[in-house]
């Protein structure tokens, strides 16, 4: 069996360690033998993108295909790109997203938009261990550069809300890019929104100087400040390659992705009277309540954006999205979409007024999130370790182990790009979430600090 490189959202690694131009390029020779014909690629602003790309890109025309370079854009928009091109075979996106600068990755996108399969990872794996033969001279491929991704990207996002109700209702709002991908992109879109923007962290600066790139309260303490400041209507704060979003209410509240979510999910049945809406475990029984209520259904999948996308497809949901901020918009495409999210959230608010108020009417729940660092050889006897302890619970494994309470939820799963383990616990109230997450906490801790192997 090849050897396992994806993980839930690419491959991810520290520069010249783990992820390396040796990697990239037997790499992209992988995936140009996978895809073959004309591949996209572009990159997010990390110092290391131009690196990694040129080793992808010598990969992919060493086997003959013919390489369309659109330059740093969000993943989404190169995802549009592929999406929205028949000529196209597929697309490579050079990101690790919220990890910090020393990272980077390769995400392989489907002709549809999508992330690949699994099982289509696999074949390139497979095609990577092989190492792939060069074509002859007169065979190779060719590089070209390809303008104007981006702002094809953000029009068809514009078509696709309520684009005059958001300009009529003359909105202000303050904008972190986390100096990542959505530099150029995310201006634009308020732009042509007319939605005065106050821009921060807005250069094309991989080192995230700003703040680190994951879009956490801790990390957005500045726009939090401005946004309650400035009387805005809206903070707006994307990640790295701008495929999520998060959001700081009018009065310069943070608002946590599992809210969001279930605020778009509410607005999406309600404007459809009905329909499904797809979610990791992981996300807040405030999703399933308010879904419930406006008249849908909810379907539970494992953690990964790109399960979410294709179980969206199975059943012909109309959203869909993760408790981090990464939402799905399939009139638009069926992947994470940071500037979709953001347009909507807008529509949302011309349409409704304060995005506090709507906040305050979702349900009430508590979620406690903890991570511990956990070597890879120790994941599966943990697991086994876990269940033993809640045998006698309600469980649910889709993915990892989610141990149902009568008042909430605890899931217990370890990470797809990093070697660590996730502990989510929800409840009615703070405390017994707080409890819960440190209980399994001491569980998981003691389990690695006792077992060898």
């Amino acid at each position: 069996m090849a050897k396992r490189l994806f993980g839930t959202n690419g491959v991810r690694g520290i520069i010249n360690e783990d992820m390396t131009s040796e990697l990239g390029l037997r790499l992209g020779k992988a995936i140009g033998e996978f895809f073959g014909g004309s591949v996209a690629i572009a990159s997010d602003t990390r110092v290391s993108g131009d690196m990694i790309k040129s080793a992808v890109s010598a990969g992919l025309m060493a086997v003959g295909c013919r390489v369309l370079d659109l330059g740093t854009i969000p993943t989404p928009a190169i995802q549009y790109f592929v999406k929205t091109h028949d000529h196209v075979s597929g697309g490579v996106m050079i990101t690790a997203s919220h990890n910090p600068p020393e990272f980077n990755g390769i995400k392989c996108i489907a002709a549809d938009g999508t992330e690949l399969h699994r099982s289509d990872e696999e074949q390139i794996e497979r095609k990577y261990e092989e190492d792939v033969p060069c074509k002859p001279w007169s065979e190779v491929g060719t590089r070209d550069e390809v303008l104007g991704a981006a702002d094809s990207y953000v029009d068809a996002i514009v078509s696709l809300v309520d684009s005059e109700k958001i300009r009529s209702a003359n909105l202000v709002a303050v904008l972190d890019c986390a100096n990542g991908a959505s530099y150029y992109t995310a201006p634009l879109l308020l732009s042509k929104l007319n939605v005065r923007a106050i821009t921060i962290n807005a250069n094309p600066q991989g080192e995230f100087p700003g703040h680190p790139s994951e879009p956490t309260e801790e990390n957005l303490a500045t726009l939090i400040e401005i946004t309650k400041y400035a009387n805005a209507n809206i903070g707006i704060a994307h990640d790295g390659d701008a495929d999520r979003t998060v959001f700081i209410t009018d009065q310069g509240k943070f608002v946590s992705g599992d809210k969001s979510l279930a605020l778009m999910a509410e607005m999406a049945v309600s404007k459809k009277g009905g329909g499904k809406v797809v979610t990791p475990v992981s996300s807040s029984s405030m999703v399933e309540d308010v879904v419930v209520r406006a008249g849908g259904e909810v379907i539970y999948t494992a953690v990964g954006s790109p399960v979410v996308a294709r179980k969206m497809i199975d059943t012909d949901a109309i959203f869909g999205g993760e408790e981090n901020g990464g939402l799905i918009f399939p009139e638009q495409q069926y992947c994470r979409d940071g500037a979709m999210t953001a347009a909507k959230m807008l529509e949302y608010i011309a349409k409704n007024g304060s995005l506090q108020d709507g906040i305050d009417s979702l349900p009430a729940y508590f979620t406690d999130k903890r991570k511990l660092e956990c070597p890879a050889e120790k994941r599966e006897a943990l697991m086994e370790h876990l269940k033993g302890i809640n045998a006698s619970r309600r469980t649910d494994s889709t993915d990892g182990l989610k141990i149902i309470y009568p008042d909430g939820w605890a899931l217990l799963r370890p990470s797809g790009t990093e070697q660590i383990f996730r502990i989510y616990s929800e409840a009615k109230d703070a405390e017994t979430a707080e409890k819960r997450g440190a209980y399994y906490e001491d569980i998981v801790k003691d389990f690695l600090k006792t077992r060898k192997t």
